[in-house]
């Protein structure tokens, strides 16, 4: 119930800050995805059916916030959540610097699948014109993920929650 409600929290936050910083900044492609980060997040510490439900939770409210296709973002960001889950089962110990690798993976396979779906039986745009926002925006979400994942972990400390996959 604790995971679950940390990451509501975050979850909220995190659409709060996508769906505003937009709007904000000079360049709208630019915006970090928070909620990849959450969902990478998840991935590596939390291994249960709640954090798989959570990841789902999360893109189903980005698609319901800021979605351009319904149902497009709750199966990506499960992806991201799998691909991280494999990820720290896989290695010996995971790390913000192994977060942060996924993370930039991840943001780069939302960019790629968002532009399949978007494509649609339509002649799709040139991939290459994707390709340098995509690369930038994840290198920005990339750069800010061992700050999330800190803010995380301090949060899920504080409320008295273990990870399963601590990254000690």
């Amino acid at each position: 119930m604790r995971l679950i409600a940390l990451f509501s929290l975050a979850a909220l936050a995190a659409l709060a800050l996508q769906t505003s910083l937009p709007h904000l900044l000079p360049a709208r492609l630019y915006a970090p995805d928070f909620i990849l980060i959450l969902a990478v997040d998840l991935g590596l510490r939390y291994h249960s059916v709640p954090g798989v439900a959570m990841a789902f939770g999360m893109g189903y409210a980005t698609d319901a916030f800021a979605g351009s296709q319904l149902g497009l973002n709750a199966l990506l960001v499960t992806i991201v959540f799998l691909l991280a889950y494999w990820v720290s089962r896989s290695l010996v110990s995971t790390s913000a610097a192994v977060g942060a690798i996924v993370v930039f993976v991840a943001v780069l396979l939302h960019n790629l699948g968002g532009y399949i779906v978007s494509a649609g039986w339509s002649e799709p745009a040139p991939l290459g014109a994707l390709m340098g926002p995509a690369l930038l925006q994840a290198t920005l979400t990339a750069l800010l993920t061992p700050w999330v994942f800190g803010v995380m972990e301090e949060a899920a400390r504080t409320i008295g929650l273990r990870s399963r996959n601590p990254r000690e």
